[in-house]
């Protein structure tokens, strides 16, 4: 899948939605699952699946990263699936520290 900024996807196998904050520049196909199954563009009329890959569910508001691929993913709607790259799940993203009033 060609993921560009402001794309909204949706998982296959769950509630899950998020909006693509960052997109590789070099990568032209991100293979991006949740749940163990693949991505598709928000709005599908697809029906669901089983997911197929147990692991964290993801959780509203926060983002989701793969530094090394220079993906960054915010998830808009919470769901039971783990978002991966492959096999290897996103890492979620701490809040920025906020610099000191003193």
């Amino acid at each position: 899948m060609r993921l560009k900024p402001g794309t909204r996807l949706e998982s296959a196998a769950c509630d899950t939605q998020v909006v693509v904050v960052r997109a590789p520049k070099d990568e032209p196909d991100v293979d991006l699952r949740c749940g163990g199954q693949p991505m598709r563009e928000a709005g599908s009329a697809e029906a669901r699946v089983a997911a197929s890959a147990p692991g964290e569910p993801t959780v509203m508001g926060k983002r989701y990263a793969d530094d090394d691929l220079g993906v960054e993913l915010l998830c808009t709607q919470g769901g039971e699936g783990t978002l991966t790259i492959g096999d290897t799940p996103l890492v979620v993203r701490g809040a920025k520290p906020l610099p000191s009033s003193d």
